[in-house]
């Protein structure tokens, strides 16, 4: 299965495709989408949402995988982020993607074994689960662990499907 998982922020927006069974798990292309933090907030969610769209076209994902909205002390920044969100979730429903939602801490334990997991750590799971030569950048590495949690899931919901 191809997955797209998307790390929204309203700077760098990470997105990452992989194609997985479940268990062994490639990647496909994976990026950061950023804006600049002096234009207007209307410019860079449309970045967001043209960037988010091409990846949809040119990468063909089957299902696509998002982090949930947590909690923010900054209630501004958390408002930012859920416009981000929001546009990546309308570019998923326009492109009529299935859509996985995760934690934080389903993301983590999924990919670390460990919800309370450093961004290193997961950094260096992903790297080592995927193959890769090179550590990707934060924000990619964070939207690739969210496309792992979620090819994870899907597998083990079709096991356990299978089994009934």
């Amino acid at each position: 299965m191809r997955i797209l998982g998307i790390d929204c922020g309203t700077e760098r927006t990470g997105y990452g495709v992989i194609e997985s069974d479940g268990r062994a798990h490639r990647v496909v292309v994976s990026g950061v989408i950023r804006t600049r933090p002096a234009d207007p907030m209307e410019h860079r969610l449309l970045a967001v949402s043209q960037g988010l769209v091409d990846v949809i076209r040119v990468h063909e994902p089957e299902a696509v995988a998002i982090e949930e909205v947590f909690h923010a002390a900054n209630v501004k920044t958390a408002l930012k982020l859920a416009q981000v969100r929001g546009v990546a979730l309308l570019a998923v429903a326009e492109a009529r993607l299935p859509l996985g939602e995760y934690s934080p801490l389903e993301i983590k334990t999924s990919v670390v074994g460990y919800g309370r997991a450093e961004k290193q750590q997961v950094q260096m799971m992903v790297t080592s689960l995927l193959g890769l030569d090179q550590v990707p950048p934060e924000d990619a590495s964070d939207a690739l662990a969210v496309a792992i949690c979620h090819a994870t899931h899907s597998a083990h919901e079709a096991r356990l499907e299978a089994s009934r």
